[in-house]
């Protein structure tokens, strides 16, 4: 994809749609892809978020509990093929904390789903996918605006979920 590719935006009508495209998005990303979560607070970052995760766990046959990490920061998920980390960047002041906990090594080869972006700062990755969420009257609206090349496929799954 053209790094200057243009945004996707979808309507999600209710709490079942913001699962099922998380899902889609989840099991369409690889090793080294970054999603930057942006939104406003209860705008479905967390939800959107762990749709994601729980179906990439579901395809390989794990089930977890999975929290929102607003409290301990991060958590890591181990998966058949690369790490896959939550970060929820809400409580860290800046970027010298955000580099702390080692999210700047995970963007190398991880997949990565980081809420509250704005923290990162200069360590925000060079190749992201940002999902923007809005309210839009009793659903949401999100916006994928790709940040690099190599998110065709994503685009692609999410489309069609």
């Amino acid at each position: 994809m053209d790094p200057a590719a243009a945004p996707l935006t979808l309507f999600l009508p209710d709490a079942e749609a913001t699962a099922r495209v998380g899902a889609a998005l989840g099991r369409a990303l690889a090793p080294g892809d970054a999603v930057l979560l942006e939104g406003s607070l209860g705008a479905g970052k967390s939800s959107l978020a762990r749709a994601a995760i729980a179906a990439r766990l579901a395809d390989e046959g794990c089930a977890e509990d999975i929290p929102s990490p607003t409290f301990t920061l991060t958590q890591v998920y181990a998966t058949a093929i690369c790490d896959l980390w939550h970060a929820d960047l809400y409580r860290v002041p800046g970027p010298g904390e955000a580099w702390e906990l080692g999210l700047t090594e995970a963007f190398a080869d991880a997949i990565c789903l980081v809420e509250w972006p704005d923290r990162l700062g200069p360590l925000r990755p060079h190749r992201a996918l940002t999902a923007t969420l809005d309210f839009d009257g009793e659903g949401r609206r999100l916006t994928l605006t790709p940040e690099g090349a190599g998110w065709e496929a994503v685009f692609a799954a999410v489309a069609a979920a």
